[in-house]
């Protein structure tokens, strides 16, 4: 299933004060970027990610965001770098630009 046209701008209108965005689909989501850098990840399922480097995995997985993972064929976790928005910053501009924006200041 692909994300709606809803859902895409929703995502955008929750960073939109990054300022301008670019943005390409892929696998029935859409990549979210920033100056050209991926940031963020919309889900085919709705749900947002933010990309984490450096000190922001420690800072992520401080706050307690829930992290991408897959299993692989023999059962095996493969923990991709991408943490779930958290339900506070879904409808809140705010929160999710200030987490975008520290993100991106680590990638």
């Amino acid at each position: 299933m692909a994300v709606s046209a809803e859902e895409i701008d929703h995502a955008l209108d929750l960073f939109a004060g990054l300022g301008p965005l670019t943005t390409r689909k892929m696998f029935g989501g859409l990549s979210i970027y920033c100056e050209g850098t991926i940031f963020a990840i919309l889900m085919s399922d709705g749900r947002l990610l933010l990309k984490g480097q450096g000190a922001m995995q420690d800072r992520f997985d401080a706050m307690k965001f829930e992290r991408w993972d897959y299993k692989r064929k023999d059962g095996s976790a493969t923990y991709m770098p991408y943490w779930f928005l958290p339900d506070s910053a879904q409808d809140d501009a705010d929160e999710a630009t200030a987490l975008a924006r520290e993100a991106l200041d680590h990638l």
